[in-house]
């Protein structure tokens, strides 16, 4: 059985990403795009367009050209969706990276992309330069200093690049898909311009204020919160990172009125005794992504706050949203993401058997539409196991759909460890602990936890002393923050299958019984 959205489909124009966007914001001019949340400074949508072109022009003028590759390795700032789109205006791509990765991983996600340009704010400068003369990249430039500001001064126009929005790319972000390491994602113009179309049901308007807090470098804060916003026509209030009392103080001070939000986020707005402090009333929806929200977390947050909470669904691979609940009775239910978006089909299928499913099944999650993407930049094995032959991407999520068509995720087919909405591959840490001189075998689960969702335990065979503190600083030094070790438990055995693939399900089995 297909599920589809209630809606009938949306028309979807075969343009490219940044003309579409532009066209839009010619008839908003003054009125505030993007604003620094701590200073107040603002873009208006006419300085944004400006800033696009002569960045563009700049960069073209240095050599950049149709699919050259720009990584951005930075936190949020209004100059985030400039180099965004002077990239994306002049057919080149956009390969967004976590400004907490260490100069080792940034350096292989550039090496990776094949990136032969930089940008990066002050704070990750250091990083950076030390990974871009590893990756043999080109030029950097740094927001806020005198590089980038070299683009924004600069005079004259962009070139007209003609680009097809069904083959060539925008951005290439990186995920671990259902299993194994990062791998570049490659989007296209038809993409983007199609997933933002379809989440019109989100329901965002020109009269509303939203909060840009969740990282632009992940697919959920490019997508669902820069680029829907300047097609909405809304304005855009920018968080560098996420304190809980500065969170506050901006939803109150700018009056937010949609706020786009993670699990750990709702947890706080539910539980803490801080939130009792600020006036929250201007808000009338959080809008819940990037992992499961629990419905009594939902419904506790909902009654504090007065105000909707809605989940969606998704994934890096399909632009991302597929799935999103709507306002009212049916299609609002504390635990569902919602029904698909338009243009989208869903199946269940058997994870034993590959049969199709009907409402009350559970089985794999497998969605078609528009928004999936072109494939993994270099990785047609890994592509063919995502997507099959008749385009039905395989989300590795275990889920049903109920009678009113609302979708429920119940759990993971894979084993991917999901913190806050970002991607841990098992098979990373498992690579750095065995490089540890005293570890002889190892394997990482998932641990359930309230605040994050999920956390990383590892198991160990050790072939001489020592402890699990020094285990866990060991690779706490050679991955980002998010990666870290929470727990290490020392076996006498890894248990693997006769091929020598682990066998977390029994070590997950042991986990449940204590």
């Amino acid at each position: 059985m297909i599920f589809r959205a209630p809606e009938p489909p949306v028309s979807i124009p075969e343009v490219a990403l940044t003309p579409f966007l532009l066209e839009r914001a010619a008839d908003r001019g003054d009125k505030p795009a993007f604003i620094d949340g701590p200073s107040g400074r603002a873009l208006t949508y006419a300085d944004w367009a400006d800033s696009v072109q002569r960045v563009a022009a700049a960069l073209h003028r240095r050599g950049f050209r149709k699919g050259d590759v720009l990584a951005i390795y930075s936190c949020n700032t209004l100059e985030y969706p400039v180099i965004f789109h002077a990239v994306s205006l002049l057919g080149g791509i956009n390969t967004t990276i976590n400004p907490l990765y260490t100069a080792e991983e940034l350096a292989c996600q550039l090496k990776d992309a094949g990136a032969r340009y930089l940008v990066t704010a002050p704070a990750f400068a250091e990083k950076a330069k030390e990974a871009a003369h590893d990756a043999g990249i080109t030029e950097i430039f740094v927001f806020g200093e005198p590089s980038f500001a070299s683009l924004l001064d600069a005079a004259g126009e962009p070139p007209n690049v003609t680009i097809d929005p069904r083959q060539d790319l925008v951005v290439m972000p990186y995920s671990s898909g259902t299993t194994g390491l990062p791998k570049g994602v490659m989007l296209t113009h038809y993409n983007l311009v199609a997933n933002l179309l379809q989440s019109g049901v989100l329901g965002v308007t020109e009269h509303d204020t939203l909060l840009g807090v969740l990282p632009f470098f992940h697919i959920y804060g490019m997508v669902v919160i820069m680029n829907l916003s300047l097609l909405s026509g809304a304005t855009l209030i920018v968080m560098p990172r996420f304190d809980l009392e500065q969170f506050l103080q901006t939803l109150q001070d700018y009056r937010i009125t949609y706020a786009n939000v993670v699990p750990p986020i709702v947890l706080a707005l539910a539980k803490s005794p801080v939130v009792d402090k600020y006036d929250l009333s201007s808000v009338h929806t959080l809008f819940s992504g990037a992992a499961p929200l629990g419905a009594s977390v939902a419904e506790a947050a909902s009654n504090r706050i007065g105000c909707e909470v809605k989940q969606g669904y998704g994934m890096t691979e399909a632009s991302p949203v597929t799935h999103a609940a709507r306002s009212g009775t049916a299609a609002l239910k504390p635990a569902s993401i919602g029904p698909p978006i338009p243009n989208t089909e869903v199946k269940i299928l058997d994870v034993a058997t590959g049969k199709e499913l009907g409402p009350d099944q559970e089985g794999e999650i497998c969605v078609r539409g528009p928004q999936v993407m072109k494939g993994y930049l270099n990785r047609p094995e890994a592509t063919a196991a995502m997507i099959d032959s008749e385009g039905w991407l395989h989300t590795g999520d275990v889920g049903y759909a109920d009678a009113d068509g609302c979708f429920f995720v119940v759990d993971r087919v894979k084993e991917l460890i999901k913190y806050k909405g970002l991607q841990i591959a098992p098979a990373e840490l498992e690579a750095v602990l065995l490089a540890h001189p005293s570890i002889a075998d190892a394997a990482v689960v998932p641990l359930a936890d309230e605040e994050a969702g999920q956390v990383p335990k590892a198991y160990v065979v050790l072939k001489s002393q020592v402890s699990p503190d020094q285990i866990m600083g060991f690779v706490a030094e050679r991955v980002a923050p998010y990666k870290k070790l929470r727990r290490v438990e020392v076996t006498d055995q890894i248990p693997r299958s006769p091929s020598g693939k682990i066998l977390r399900r029994v070590l997950l089995e042991r986990e449940r019984a204590r």
